[in-house]
């Protein structure tokens, strides 16, 4: 039988590929955008996200991928750096300068590539400006390009796709959609999207309850997901209009989950779980699945890097997941260590997670029975009715007692309750997995040199935990200081120990 036209070229892609030849990159990130809110990923809407459907039927799509952050500051942080945020100092919605560390906009550029970025641009290095080779964010008329037009997302994406080529190199492009962030989608928004969602007919996740003003809430979100799936689909259409969509690793992910109460800024389930999907032309097959390694965000840099066949550089916290991309196996990828330190107004909670495919355990040193976790989620709607039902509704005031102060020690069976609303850590029966999990942690944290391991070996003792929080609370105040006066925007990061290089 005589070969197709389709499979020589996909065998010449792969030959490519294994011959080290430089591919585009193009690296497509949503806002506040929950795992299951996309059709691929199980979402029980039908109709939410039609692009990212056809971009995950074509691609290589992983079960088991999360982000290590609940708040996109440091989420994105640890992707272009491979680092966790204690050792960046990245740990909340600050710059550290100077660094003396790479990320993606330097290895990229030092490898050949042009680098351009679209959004999130203060949000996606450790300080600002960065010399990205192209924002394009501003338009060729010097404007700033609104962040909820969709058509914008196509023509950024083609311009930097046309500065790459005329300055003769391969393209590293970051398109960083503000969708589904807040503020959602409206009625008689000037920035249309293709499908409106009504109230009645949108589902509750399992961590929320069913209420008309939650419904009203998550309607707006979902029509804004499906807002960020028309920007998805104008990037899509602009590539293939360019001539590249054959020599381009396409990747896909959110930056963390939906911006509602035990979601956005907290260590959940459904806080990390992303929705990572990878089209790499001649490696990847399409609408395969993934279901048995464990990804995440802080591997994405050395990943990156190994496509581009570029030297991944020493001190990384994260490794390459180059191998399961090619189907092969990978050790050492049976847990996600997950990290949470403050909120954009500087207020700390630090949260210390450790997830594999059935369990999550959380540490939460600042719970005492009184601090309050302070979230962007406080100002929703959805949280608002929870303050005002609570007193007379005893499962939400349950609800809203967890939402503000936790428990030092969490445990959830994640196969059973995915929305984690039963803590299995005082469970008599539980105790063998507790123990295994916290082992488990205990070594992510000593390797990584994470300051939270002092107060975890004293978990039990109320005093020391208070000790750790004033601190880590006393470095956030006077950074905050510091800046307001013009200071030094890195005093606090100096105090950390440096991270051990292997």
């Amino acid at each position: 039988m005589k070969p197709t036209l389709l499979s020589l070229l996909s065998l010449l892609l792969g030959l490519s590929a294994t011959m080290g030849a430089k591919p585009n990159l193009l690296l497509i990130t949503v806002d506040d955008m929950s795992c299951d809110s996309i059709g691929a990923f199980g979402c029980k809407l039908k109709g939410t996200t039609p692009h990212i459907d056809q971009l995950a039927s074509e691609s290589l799509r992983f079960h088991y991928a999360h982000v290590q952050v609940g708040n996109c500051y440091p989420s994105r942080n640890v992707m272009f750096s491979g680092r966790y945020p204690h050792n960046t100092g990245v740990e909340g919605f600050y710059q550290i300068k100077p660094i003396k560390f790479p990320v993606l906009c330097d290895l990229m550029k030092n490898g050949g590539y042009y680098t351009a970025i679209r959004g999130k641009v203060s949000h996606s290095t450790p300080y600002q400006p960065y010399p990205w080779d192209a924002d394009l964010t501003t338009g060729p008329d010097g404007r700033k390009l609104h962040i909820k037009d969709v058509p914008s997302y196509g023509e950024c994406t083609l311009r930097g796709i046309n500065a790459a080529k005329a300055a003769g190199k391969p393209f590293c492009l970051n398109i960083n959609i503000s969708d589904p962030h807040k503020p959602f989608w409206k009625p008689n928004d000037p920035h249309k999207v293709s499908r409106v969602f009504q109230p009645e007919e949108v589902p509750i996740p399992g961590f929320l309850f069913d209420h008309p003003d939650v419904r009203k809430e998550l309607a707006l979100y979902y029509s804004s997901v499906r807002r960020a799936d028309d920007a998805v689909g104008a990037i899509l259409q602009a590539l293939s209009k360019s001539g590249h969509a054959d020599d381009t690793i396409v990747m896909f992910l959110s930056d963390h989950g939906m911006p509602l109460p035990f979601a956005k800024t907290q260590l959940y389930h459904h806080s990390t779980w992303t929705p990572w999907i990878i089209r790499w032309p001649g490696v990847t097959k399409a609408g395969s699945v993934n279901d048995s390694h464990m990804i995440s965000a802080v591997d994405m840099l050395p990943t990156m890097l190994e496509m581009a066949g570029l030297r991944i550089p020493d001190g990384l916290d994260g490794s390459s997941f180059v191998p399961i991309i090619k189907g092969q196996e990978q050790k050492g990828r049976e847990a996600v260590f997950k990290v949470y330190n403050e909120n954009a107004g500087g207020n700390r909670h630090p949260i210390r997670g450790l997830q594999t495919k059935t369990h999550l355990y959380l540490f939460n040193p600042w719970s005492d029975g009184t601090n309050i976790f302070r979230t962007a989620t406080n100002g929703t709607a959805t949280y608002r009715l929870m303050k005002k039902l609570a007193p007379s509704d005893k499962k939400i005031a349950a609800r809203l007692a967890t939402m503000d102060h936790r428990a030092v020690e969490e445990l959830y069976d994640i196969e059973k309750d995915p929305d984690c609303l039963n803590n299995l850590a005082g469970d008599s029966a539980s105790q063998a997995i507790k123990s295994r999990l916290q082992a488990h942690l205990r070594k992510f944290m000593e390797e990584s040199n994470d300051h939270a391991l002092t107060p975890f070996l004293k978990r039990d003792d109320p005093a020391a935990l208070a000790v750790y929080m004033k601190k880590v609370q006393d470095e956030s105040l006077q950074r905050r200081a510091a800046r307001r006066k013009g200071g030094n925007k890195n005093k606090t990061n100096k105090k950390r120990p440096k991270k051990k290089v292997p």
